[in-house]
């Protein structure tokens, strides 16, 4: 991912963001944009080509964020479950803080927009699946998950979860407290299964 976006282009992806999150992918117009800015289309282009690079640029910010938390927290000495709460816990906040992202988690009609958007948006469900398995294979490798329960299940499980208190969240327009909420509801989650002694 490229830092070396302006202030105007952040501005320019948080606003885009903000109308695929309400509107969805064909509410989002260069005219509507530009609109919303209180400048003219022409403006728009002066720091993105299309509409694909801006929602590019979107999940491109998307991605590094969460491939640089999570490695992060992967990286760490401790227990597979704390791993996993401290990597959702990480995912409320940031979604908490940033809600003009969540269109790359919740919008399917992202995948049709092209190739290119729908290679990042497998990309970053990719990367982060690919993080839960290894630490709740790690889990199950040192028997604090239980065995019963395949480390693929589980992460379909873990990622639906997830993926579900953000539409209740989304559906709630936001007013429902993300982190308090999510971190409730996949502790829940953890701890099904997490071996009993």
């Amino acid at each position: 991912m490229k830092n070396t976006l302006s202030d105007r282009q952040k501005e320019i992806i948080e606003v885009s963001g903000k109308i695929l999150m309400n509107k969805g992918i064909k509410g989002l117009t260069t005219k509507t944009l530009a609109h919303e800015m209180g400048f003219t289309e022409s403006a728009i282009y002066r720091h993105f080509k299309t509409k694909e690079d801006i929602i590019v640029h979107l999940l491109e910010v998307l991605q590094h964020s969460i491939e640089q938390r999570l490695n992060e927290v992967n990286s760490q000495e401790k227990t597979a479950n704390e791993k996993l709460k401290i990597v959702f816990k990480s995912q409320f906040k940031f979604f908490q803080q940033n809600p003009h992202f969540i269109i790359a988690i919740l919008s399917e009609g992202l995948f049709d927009e092209s190739k290119r958007i729908n290679s990042l948006v497998l990309k970053i469900i990719g990367f982060k699946s690919g993080i839960i398995t290894q630490i709740v294979e790690q889990g199950i490798k040192s028997k604090v998950f239980t065995k019963t329960i395949d480390a693929d299940d589980m992460v379909h499980i873990l990622m639906g979860s997830f993926r579900l208190i953000l539409l209740k969240w989304k559906f709630s327009k936001f007013t429902l407290d993300l982190e308090k909420e999510g971190n409730k509801k996949i502790g829940s989650v953890i701890q099904l299964i997490t071996r009993t002694q």
